[in-house]
């Protein structure tokens, strides 16, 4: 083989060696780890909490309590969990209950009913027409008008809460909710978006139904969005170390991380 030949065999080789090992550099980087379930937003001067269960990531559940007993605070079901709280993205007030805590509508735990629909007639955010209900079953999630989920949904989902007003209807305000009416409470509620990541969101200050909509509508994308509570909205945010205290909650609402490596 001639010098030249040699030459040019060995630039061959060093560049295949430059390659080989820009490859295992490149295998070797740690992924970037997973943006936080939940972080601060800002909606017409009003801050707020906004937590997102993506269901690549997330599991949803609902839960009252051991036994049917409810837990009536998130530090009770922090406590409760024991170990398996360090599986938990957040979790949240999950529906209209009554005085003992119990669901008032309908209420879907691991599969078994616990409440079924109720399109009674009332006062109160409950029986603001049309209420609604957050629903799934695996990493399929929904909001729908208690109307159209009695209509069209004849398979009992793995969790379900009703809860009322909706928000958002097919991307339209309540009808009986203004765009910011004079009403300024601690609000909460969901919304799922077509991608399917359901949206949470919780005011840190007194806010209206028709902004937390709005929010829900022109921000976050939710063609429906339901109100989860007032006064009562609480979030336990384990991250931050967050853990919301308040009156007596009822039925909660769990995201629960799919990956047990996840910090």
């Amino acid at each position: 083989m001639t010098a030249l030949a040699w030459k040019a065999r060995a630039s061959a080789v060093f560049a295949l060696l430059l390659t080989a090992c820009g490859q295992d550099d490149t295998a070797a980087k740690p992924a970037p780890p997973p943006p936080p379930p939940c972080s601060s937003a800002t909606f017409e001067g009003v801050p707020l909490t906004h937590c997102i269960a993506d269901p690549a990531r997330h599991t949803i559940r609902t839960v009252l309590g051991p036994k049917g007993k409810p837990y009536r605070s998130l530090s009770e079901l922090a406590v409760g969990m024991g170990d398996k709280a360090s599986q938990v993205a957040f979790a949240t007030n999950g529906g209209m209950f009554d005085e003992a805590g119990l669901p008032i509508g309908y209420y879907v735990e691991d599969g078994r009913r616990g409440h079924p629909i109720n399109r009674n007639e009332g006062w109160g955010n409950f029986h603001l027409q049309p209420n609604g209900v957050f629903y799934g079953t695996g990493d399929k999630w929904a909001v729908r008008t208690a109307e159209d989920f009695a209509r069209h949904v004849s398979k009992r989902p793995q969790f379900g809460t009703q809860s009322g007003p909706m928000l958002v209807i097919a991307g339209k305000l309540h009808p009986r909710i203004d765009a910011d009416g004079p009403s300024r409470k601690l609000r909460n509620g969901v919304g799922v978006a077509r991608q399917g990541r359901a949206h949470f969101v919780i005011s840190e200050e007194p806010i209206s139904f028709g902004k937390l909509a709005r929010y829900f509508r022109d921000t976050l994308k939710t063609p429906n969005a339901l109100f989860l509570d007032g006064s009562v909205s609480s979030l336990w945010d384990p991250r931050m170390g967050r853990v919301d205290g308040g009156p007596p909650l009822g039925p909660l609402i769990v995201v629960e991380k799919r990956n047990k490596a996840e910090r």
